[in-house]
């Protein structure tokens, strides 16, 4: 094994699939500024869409996934670059 490639900054980390609410707890370097509390535990959070307990290769079936709240987030938050875009082109 190759010495010093491995980060200094290793810490167990709670890694929660927001699709079906499951947590991990794995050794992880991963930047976060959220945290959660375990068993009277404080660990980093860092929020992921698919994990293994979601994906349908390791879950052998499909499930479905909250994807229009997302897609109606997006589209709210974003809506006022399109009014300037179209407003760009009328002036053209």
């Amino acid at each position: 094994m190759k010495k010093n490639i491995h980060p200094e900054n290793s810490r167990v980390v709670c890694f929660k699939d927001i699709s079906t609410d499951t947590t991990f707890l794995i050794s992880s370097s991963a930047p976060s500024e959220e945290s959660i509390t375990i068993d009277d535990v404080e660990y980093p959070l860092v929020k992921v869409e698919i994990s293994s307990a979601s994906h349908p290769f390791y879950t052998g079936k499909m499930q479905f996934v909250d994807t229009a709240g997302r897609i109606d987030k997006f589209n709210k938050k974003f809506s006022k670059f399109d009014k300037f875009i179209v407003k760009e082109k009328e002036e053209e």
